[in-house]
């Protein structure tokens, strides 16, 4: 088992990690303790969190949350590795953002993740994006960012409840690391169950439990999710970047973005 957690930021009351973890199936989860509030974006593998607010898979895109004291488990039983952007906060500083944000109030999560939902992904790209191009004066403004809107989506967030089975959370791995690796090309609802032994019906059911979203959405967020990351770290034409992420033609990379994203691929890459 290894783990790195490497400091890129810090201020009063709040700081930043970039988290590689490169455990597997074959080590065993051990009980560990968030020293503070933390909000952890998920930019690559799975794993299984268990917390006293719940257990749920973490996929791409996802939001881990965790509460101050709180003990919690991460375990590999169906992948190995994955990499976060861990961001922790203090309670003087939620406190603060208490004060400063009138109708909404920070408290202690009652759910253990948030899916990877269309709200949060222009949010999670620009996390990303700065991270890898060493844009750490930009971390402190989002992570407020963050706080704020995984406090607005709480309310309307489904708990997570434990609808499928240890062999079903596998199948389910599984199809998420072919996704990861064949997000560009054409995956059809089909040809994901019969690679999980299932049918079409059961397998939407049961990858809707428990990534939050269905395949569709998933592949789709996936390929979006790495274009906004390229329009940001990179000057490509936006007709090549959505060619490259798997989009037929630019008119339809265009609408999804916009759709989802809330603003043109162009409006994107130049926002603040």
């Amino acid at each position: 088992m290894s783990l790195t957690a490497h400091s890129l930021a810090s201020g009063p009351g709040w700081q930043v990690h970039d988290v590689v973890c490169n455990s597997g199936p074959g080590d065993m989860p051990f009980e560990e303790q968030h020293e503070a509030a933390c909000i952890a974006v998920v930019t690559e593998g799975t794993f299984r969190y268990r917390t006293r607010a719940g257990a749920a898979v973490l996929v791409p895109g996802a939001l881990l949350l965790g509460n101050m004291g709180a003990c919690y488990e991460c375990g590999h039983e169906h992948g190995t590795g994955d990499r976060c952007l861990s961001f922790h906060f203090m309670p003087e500083y939620l406190e603060t953002l208490n004060s400063g944000t009138p109708g909404t109030q920070f408290a202690r999560f009652s759910q253990p993740r948030l899916p990877p939902l269309p709200q949060l992904m222009a949010l999670v790209a620009e996390a990303e994006a700065a991270r890898d191009t060493r844009d750490l004066e930009s971390l402190e403004e989002l992570a407020v960012r963050l706080v704020g809107a995984a406090a607005a989506v709480l309310d309307d967030t489904v708990s997570v409840s434990r609808h499928y089975t240890s062999r079903d959370e596998r199948r389910i791995t599984d199809a998420l690391r072919r996704i990861e690796a064949e997000a560009h090309e054409p995956i059809s609802l089909a040809s994901l169950a019969q690679d999980a032994g299932i049918s079409p019906f059961h397998f939407l059911r049961t990858f809707r439990h428990v990534t939050g979203l269905s395949p569709h959405q998933y592949v789709l967020r996936t390929r979006l999710h790495r274009a906004a990351v390229r329009l940001r770290r990179t000057s490509e034409p936006v007709s090549v970047i959505a060619l490259d992420v798997g989009f037929n033609d630019l008119s339809t990379f265009n609408r999804r973005f916009r759709r989802l994203m809330g603003m043109s691929p162009g409006a994107f890459r130049h926002s603040v």
